[in-house]
């Protein structure tokens, strides 16, 4: 991978397109274990220049607009102030929710323009997806208004005040001349972000939600500090365990290989090739990955946080804040594809702030905690968790605590020709064009064309990927008939953000494209499975026709996905289907990899 120029794979990119399907994706799966996605690494310094930029404005906003903390020659004494951790936790969420953190830049597909974000959620008439639109009141349809725009133009102006508010001195906080944020304040911006989910979820997941609203409401309630700093020690601690567990599974290991084989500073190639069993014939995760996967990844989430949340021992918590501290800069350091490296940052300075300048033997322990406020802390942080493993339908995997699990939903698109993928560029309101077109802007279409397949190849490493190519093999009448695309790419351009969730893309999503673009039957497959519920070793699949709708359902065992290599040499993988559209026929004969079928009237 060099500085300037890209790793191709070792084709010549005019013939790449005749290639058979199967043929590219099995070409492309293996370049990326050596190579990743191949960018050049420029494009990886941008997102070192803007975490520089986000450090460095985000302190000297507090500092600069705190006089009460004393400057900057102060620093040692006033990093530990609760009102420091409120003012950095607000700028995260406004650079998030503008939509220059995660879901932004060149490695989320978005080339021109770098972001979509507050392009998108300032411009009426853009798709926004309601989470209820047919059980909560004023919240119908699929298009956003005026309102919608003024709702989240009141949200950056919310999080804005309370950056950039000097502090108020409050007997909440005492002996502190800095104080808080007024209570009003904080308050307004969770009735914002609220109101603004129940109009479009998208816009509450992407200022992240689920790691910093519940923290915010005890800032803003709880009547003494200790319950604030102890709920909020409880909350990080649940997002670290709560991913620990969802790595247990067999998802988990098939993120880390092609994770790491896409970590720029890693180039030894040896090493890449030692993440799979054997290379270049079987890319399915070695021994090597499950032993980084679980001794260096799931028993860290697992172990240190609950040293940091129970240990009074000065040694014992340094040495986990430390191996945390390591843990998120590897994550940083690997540019994972939704590039959430803002939020890591965060975590680095929340676990030193919570841990280290309130440790539990100074009066910040657990049984420190008011009863009421613990009792209500422990339910916040469990209650999503708790309920998106066992039901992953109702709660995003962001709620569930699931982040790198690689257990989360996922779809394939299918489009019969460039042609018809061009109509979401012809009819929709949206300030990215298709990623295809700001590739072929740069490089010209046929290496486009080959990133755009690279990212497919890419999901294929993943368990889903082999699952919803085995469903699409079935439903489309020949792979080599349609353009298949990722489906993460194409909800970056429909809604403005996308994190690997495929709620966001569902059929409520498909249907609102279907009502501007008016597909023919046929024109567009979607292939989307669910994730897998933790007491279950299957997961539901549905396949949609953007004309029709859902025209099948069913479930897959998830060994059989996860055994299989990413370019199905022995054929689709088995399934079982539980329901099919009366009427509805499969294009393609897949019988025999059909378990079971019962189709209901």
């Amino acid at each position: 991978m060099g500085f300037n120029t890209a790793d191709m794979p070792p084709v010549d990119p005019a013939k790449f397109g005749s290639l058979p399907f199967m043929e590219r994706m099995r070409l492309l799966a293996t370049h990326w274990c050596e190579y990743g996605f191949g960018s050049p690494k420029k494009l990886h310094m941008l997102y070192v220049y803007k975490l520089i930029f986000f450090t460095v404005v985000g302190l000297l906003l507090v500092g600069l607009t705190t006089p009460a903390l004393g400057g900057f020659g102060e620093i040692g004494s006033w990093w530990t102030e609760p009102i420091v951790y409120v003012k950095l936790m607000a700028w995260t969420t406004l650079f998030e929710v503008l939509g220059l953190a995660s879901s932004s830049g060149p490695l989320a597909f978005k080339f021109s323009p770098f972001i979509g974000g507050c392009l998108y959620w300032l411009r009426p008439k853009t798709i926004r997806v309601p989470p209820w639109p047919g059980k909560v009141p004023f919240t119908a349809g699929d298009t956003r208004q005026l309102w919608d725009v003024a709702v989240y133009g009141l949200i950056l102006l919310n999080l804005a005040f309370l950056v950039c508010f000097p502090g108020q001195v409050t007997d909440r906080v005492p002996g502190s001349e800095a104080g808080l944020p007024p209570q009003w304040a904080m308050f307004s911006y969770i009735g914002l972000i609220v109101l603004m989910g129940l109009r479009d979820k998208t816009v509450f997941l992407a200022a992240r939600s689920e790691q910093y609203l519940a923290a915010l409401l005890i800032f803003a309630s709880a009547g003494s500090v200790v319950d604030m700093i102890i709920a909020a020690k409880i909350f990080i601690f649940a997002s670290w365990f709560g991913a620990g567990i969802s790595k247990l599974g067999r998802h988990f290991t098939l993120v880390v290989a092609p994770m790491v084989s896409n970590t720029p500073w890693i180039t030894s190639r040896r090493l890449k090739r030692s993440l799979y069993r054997n290379f270049p014939e079987d890319i399915r995760a070695s021994k090597v990955t499950s032993s980084i996967a679980h001794i260096l990844g799931t028993i860290v989430e697992l172990a240190l946080p609950l040293i940091l949340l129970f240990s009074t021992n000065t040694t014992l918590t340094l040495l986990a804040l430390i191996g945390m501290t390591g843990f998120h800069i590897f994550i940083i350091s690997t540019f994972p594809l939704a590039v959430p490296l803002e939020w890591n940052v965060f975590f680095i300075f929340s676990a030193w702030f919570l841990f280290w300048g309130h440790p539990a033997g100074e009066g910040w322990a657990v049984t420190d905690m008011s009863t009421g406020w613990l009792i209500a802390a422990i339910v916040m942080a469990a209650f999503f968790p708790i309920l998106g493993n066992l039901r992953p339908d109702l709660v995003s995997f962001l709620p569930s605590m699931r982040q790198y699990a690689g257990n989360w939903a996922s779809a394939t698109w299918a489009f019969r020709g460039r042609e018809v993928e061009d109509k979401l560029n012809q009819h929709l309101v949206k300030s990215n064009l298709n990623q295809i077109d700001q590739l072929t802007a740069a490089f010209g279409n046929e290496v486009a064309e080959i990133f755009m397949q690279k990212a497919v190849a890419w999901r294929t490493m993943h368990s889903q990927g082999r699952a919803l190519i085995s469903l699409m093999m079935r439903h489309t009448d020949e792979l080599d008939n349609y353009v298949i695309r990722e489906a993460e790419f194409v909800c970056t351009t429909l809604i403005g953000w996308q994190f690997g969730d495929a709620h966001l893309h569902n059929e409520q999503t498909i249907a609102a494209v279907q009502r501007r673009c008016n597909f023919a039957p046929g024109e567009v497959i979607v292939t989307w499975t669910e994730s897998q519920p933790i007491h279950r070793n299957y997961i539901e699949y549905k396949v949609i026709d953007a004309a029709i709708g859902v025209v099948e359902r069913g479930t897959y065992v998830v060994a059989d996905a996860t055994e299989e290599l990413p370019w199905l040499p022995n054929g689709p993988i088995k399934h079982t289907v539980t329901w099919t559209r009366p009427g509805y026929v499969a294009p393609s004969d897949g019988s025999q990899y059909v378990q079971q079928s019962r189709v209901n009237a």
